[in-house]
C-alpha cells in the first residue's frame, strides 16, 4: 500500500510539473504590437502563415537555390507526443513557440533549441478528439494565445508560461472543439469551432486578449428569421455543420476578416435540402463586431465532405489587364477558385479544375455556382461514388504565394477517388453522426494511376500550370511555403522526407529524411544574421487514414510511418 501511494504521489507531482515546468523565464521578451502584426520583421514568423494575407511567404533569402544543397540540422527538439504534429514554429525575436497535440506549448531559444518553459494542458478523460491536433498560438503583447481540444481558449504568460486566463469557448460534451491558430486584431483573439461531423452547428468567436471576455459571436449558419435561413429546411440549421476550423486571413486596409468555413451535416445532402448558406464559404466579417459583410459559397448543399476551411489568400493579381483584389483559394472541392474582394461584395472571377473530378459539369460564368452532375452526388439508400475522394483536390494543407515568381504552389492530391452509401441516423450529442457508416467509406486509387501526391505550380493570372512534381507512392498531406530565395519547402509524404524544390523550375533542390512524416507548415526565420529554417515531423490524423486506406490498393505500400513529434532546424552549412 505505502508503495502505491508512493507510486501515486510520483505521478501526481510530476503531472503538475508537466503542465508548467519553469526551465527559466524568458528575458528580453519583445511585446507584440498591432504595428507588428501587419508589419512583422522579414525574420520572423507570428501568424499561422507569416501575414495577415496568408501568403506563407518569407521575404529572407540568404537560404536560396545556390546554396540549399548546404543545408543541414542544427537542432532538433523531441515533443515528447504522438499524433499529428500540424503547427507552425512561431517565432518572435530569437524566441520559438511550439504548438503541438495533447495541449502543449513548449518555448525554446530559436537558435539553439534551450527550453525555456513547457505548458501541457490537462485534457479531460472523456475527451473524444476526432482530430487531436493543434495548429499554434497566437500572440498579442506579453500573452500568447492557446485553443484546446477540450474547447477552451487559454491566455499564457509569454515569458514564463503561467496561465493568465481560461476561457469556455463551447461544450466538449457536445462535440465542440478547437484545433486552430487563433487569429490576433487589434487586441481581439478570434477563433472558429470545430466538429461538424458531431452535428454542432458552426461560429466564429472573439474574445478580449486582455480578459478573456467575449466580444462577439457570429454562428456560420443563420438561424431563424437571418438572411440566409431559408436555405435550409425545418430546423436543420440546428444542427447543420459549417465548422469554421482553421485561422482566417486579414485585410487591415478595408478592416476584413476572411474565413473559410466547414461542410453541410451530415454529408448526405438530401438529408439537409437547400443551398445551406453559409457552408462550404468564404465569410467577411468585421473583426469589431463580427458582422458579415459578404460571402462566396464554393459549392452548395455539400455532399462530400468537401469543407473549404483553408481560408483563402489576399493577392493583389494583375489578370486581365487590370489589379485585382483577389481571393485565391485551391479548394478541396478540386476547383482552383480566383475571387475579386470589394469592401461589400466578393465577385467570382475564375474558377478550373486542378485535379481529376467527375462531379462538376462546369461553372456558371456570371454566378461562379459549380453545375453538379447529380449521378455524382451522395444521397440516402444507395453507393455514390465521386472523384476526388473526400479528402478532395487539398484538404487542410495550405498552398503558398510567391511575390518573386507570382505563381500559387499547391499540394494537391490526383488520382483518388471515394464513395459512401447514406444513410439517415439520429443525432446523438458528442457522437459522430456522419450519414453513413465510418467503415463504408472508400479510397479508391483511379485505373492507371501512376501518382498520388502533387506538388503543383499555377500561374493566377493565366490559369496555367506551370510545372508539378509527382510522388508515385504517397500523396501529400502537407502546407508549402515559399521564400524569397526561390525555394518552394514541403513534407506530407509517407517517405518522410522533407523537401526543398526551385520556385521557378520545379527542381528538386534538397531532401532530407526525418523521424516521421511531416504535416506541419515550414517557416523561414533568422536569428543574429543567420537565417534557419524550421518545420514539425510528427504524422497522424488524416495523413494516418489516407495511409491506412492505401494499404492493399497500392502495390509495395506498407503502413510503417512512425509517429513521434520532433522539431527540426536547419541553416545552411557554413
Amino acid at each position: 500500500m505505502a508503495l502505491k501511494q508512493w507510486l501515486l504521489s510520483g505521478l501526481l507531482a510530476s503531472t503538475c510539473l508537466v503542465s508548467i515546468a519553469a526551465a527559466g523565464p524568458i528575458e528580453n521578451y519583445s511585446p507584440v504590437t498591432a504595428e507588428r502584426l501587419k508589419n512583422p520583421e522579414p525574420g520572423n514568423w507570428m501568424h499561422y502563415r507569416r501575414t495577415y494575407d496568408g501568403q506563407g511567404y518569407s521575404p529572407l533569402d540568404q537560404i536560396n537555390t545556390s546554396n540549399v544543397k548546404n543545408l543541414v540540422p542544427v537542432w532538433t527538439f523531441s515533443t515528447g507526443v504522438v499524433e499529428g504534429h500540424e503547427a507552425p514554429p512561431i517565432i518572435n525575436n530569437g524566441v520559438m513557440f511550439v504548438a503541438t497535440p495533447m495541449g502543449q506549448v513548449i518555448a525554446l531559444n530559436a537558435k539553439t533549441g534551450d527550453e525555456y518553459w513547457r505548458y501541457k494542458r490537462q485534457l479531460p478523460d472523456d475527451l473524444f478528439q476526432l482530430h487531436p491536433t493543434n495548429r499554434g498560438v497566437g500572440l498579442w503583447e506579453d500573452k500568447l494565445y492557446l485553443a484546446t481540444t477540450d474547447d477552451h481558449l487559454v491566455a499564457l504568460d509569454a515569458k514564463t508560461g503561467k496561465v493568465v486566463w481560461d476561457t469556455k469557448v463551447q461544450d466538449y460534451k457536445k462535440g465542440q472543439y478547437l484545433t486552430l491558430m487563433p487569429l490576433v486584431v487589434d487586441g481581439k483573439v478570434i477563433v472558429g469551432g470545430s466538429g461538424g461531423e458531431l452535428g454542432v452547428r458552426g461560429y466564429v468567436v472573439a474574445f478580449d486578449a486582455n480578459t478573456g471576455k467575449e466580444l462577439w459571436r457570429t454562428f456560420t449558419i443563420p438561424g431563424t428569421g437571418e438572411p440566409g435561413n431559408e436555405t435550409w429546411k425545418g430546423d436543420d440549421w440546428k444542427t447543420g455543420g459549417g465548422s469554421a476550423w482553421m485561422t482566417g486571413n486579414y485585410d487591415p486596409d478595408t478592416k476584413t476578416v476572411y474565413w473559410g468555413t466547414g461542410n453541410a451535416a451530415p454529408w448526405p445532402g438530401d438529408t439537409h435540402p437547400g443551398d445551406n448558406l453559409y457552408t462550404s464559404s468564404v465569410l467577411a466579417l468585421d473583426p469589431d463586431s463580427g458582422k458579415m459583410k459578404t460571402y462566396f459559397q464554393y459549392h452548395q448543399n455539400d455532399s462530400w465532405d468537401w469543407d473549404e476551411v483553408d481560408a483563402p489568400m489576399l493577392v493583389d493579381l494583375q489578370r486581365d489587364g487590370r489589379t485585382i483584389k483577389s481571393l485565391i483559394h485551391p479548394g478541396r472541392n478540386a476547383i482552383f477558385w480566383i475571387l475579386e474582394r470589394k469592401p461589400d461584395s466578393i465577385k467570382y472571377v475564375a474558377g478550373w479544375p486542378f485535379v481529376h473530378t467527375d462531379v462538376w459539369k462546369g461553372i456558371e460564368p456570371e454566378s461562379g455556382k459549380p453545375i453538379v452532375d447529380p449521378a455524382r452526388k451522395p444521397v440516402i439508400g444507395k453507393r455514390v461514388e465521386f472523384c476526388p475522394s473526400l479528402w478532395g483536390g487539398k484538404d487542410w494543407p495550405s498552398a503558398a504565394y510567391s511575390q518573386k515568381t507570382g505563381l500559387v504552389y499547391v499540394p494537391a492530391n490526383e488520382n483518388f477517388c471515394g464513395g459512401f452509401t447514406g444513410e439517415k441516423v439520429p443525432l446523438v450529442a458528442g457522437q459522430l453522426w456522419l450519414g453513413t457508416k465510418p467503415e463504408d467509406i472508400g479510397l479508391t486509387p483511379r485505373p492507371g494511376a501512376t501518382h498520388f501526391g502533387e506538388l503543383q505550380a499555377w500561374d493566377p493570372a493565366t490559369g496555367k500550370k506551370a510545372w508539378s512534381h509527382n510522388f508515385p507512392k504517397s500523396h501529400l498531406f502537407g502546407s508549402v511555403t515559399a521564400t524569397a530565395g526561390d525555394l518552394i519547402l514541403v513534407g506530407g509524404t509517407n517517405d518522410r522526407m522533407f523537401r526543398a524544390f526551385h520556385a521557378k523550375t520545379g527542381e528538386l533542390l534538397w531532401e532530407q529524411k526525418t523521424n516521421s512524416g511531416i504535416m506541419g507548415m515550414p517557416i523561414a526565420y533568422e536569428v543574429d544574421g543567420t537565417q534557419y529554417i524550421a518545420v514539425q515531423s510528427g504524422w497522424g490524423v488524416d495523413a494516418q487514414r489516407i495511409q491506412d486506406a492505401l494499404v492493399g490498393k497500392v502495390p509495395g505500400l506498407e503502413n510503417n510511418v512512425p509517429q513521434g513529434g520532433v522539431v527540426w532546424v536547419f541553416a545552411v552549412r557554413k
